[in-house]
């Protein structure tokens, strides 16, 4: 246990999801995604799971006020008391400002970690990647090529380039991801709680990296 209210962000193929994976079977604590939180509160039968039925229902954001109070009412169940991490949420300044109160409230420190990854090593982790369409293994042209081009190496299906992944694409999800991140990761640096991490080492160099930030 930590302890501590974790925030992970970082761009797509930064490796978030698995540092933050790793950080819960480590920590034995729960890894808390907004969105599950909501689809799951949406189909129990309260006040609140009512009100969120509605307004998904009709395809409107659930506002800060609602999100906030859902997120309260998860993490004070029993699981979060040696601290969770946070998937999806805060999502800006605003945002970020309800948890620091909310963490107060549960004694709690708020850290962001921030998965860091330039933005050439990204588009090489993601424009690289081919898809086997028969067994659906993952290669990469750069990093993990197969023995023969165009061919998976298990089962000799063809290798695609999926849509997500051409460089056009990737490169407006990268700006979009900066253009969104960069006020809460100003936030959180400015009040002194961001974690940055260097994301283009090995998965566990980051890991330990990450372990000793949380623990001082």
């Amino acid at each position: 246990m930590i302890d501590k209210i974790v925030v992970m962000i970082g761009p797509p193929g930064a490796g978030k999801g698995t540092q933050a994976r790793q950080l819960a079977e480590h920590y034995h604590i729960p890894q808390i995604s907004t969105g599950d939180i909501l689809r799951e509160m949406a189909r129990l039968e309260t006040k609140l799971g009512l009100e969120l039925k509605t307004i998904m229902a009709s395809g409107e954001l659930v506002s800060d006020e609602v999100l906030a109070s859902v997120i309260q009412t998860r993490t004070t169940q029993p699981d979060c008391i040696g601290g969770y991490i946070l998937d999806g949420y805060p999502r800006t300044p605003s945002q970020a400002r309800t948890l620091e109160k909310l963490a107060r409230g549960q004694g709690k420190d708020v850290r962001l970690v921030s998965v860091e990854i330039s933005r050439d090593a990204l588009m090489r982790r993601l424009t690289g990647r081919r898809t086997c369409s028969k067994c659906g293994e993952i290669y990469n042209i750069y990093f993990r090529p197969t023995r023969q081009e165009g061919q998976c190496d298990l089962c000799s299906g063809e290798l695609t380039h999926r849509a997500d992944d051409k460089e056009e694409t990737v490169g407006t999800r990268l700006t979009a991801y900066e253009q969104k991140t960069a006020p809460l990761i100003q936030y959180f640096r400015e009040i002194g709680r961001l974690v940055g991490v260097n994301g283009e080492r090995p998965v566990a160099e980051v890991f330990t990296e990450i372990c000793a930030a949380l623990e001082n």
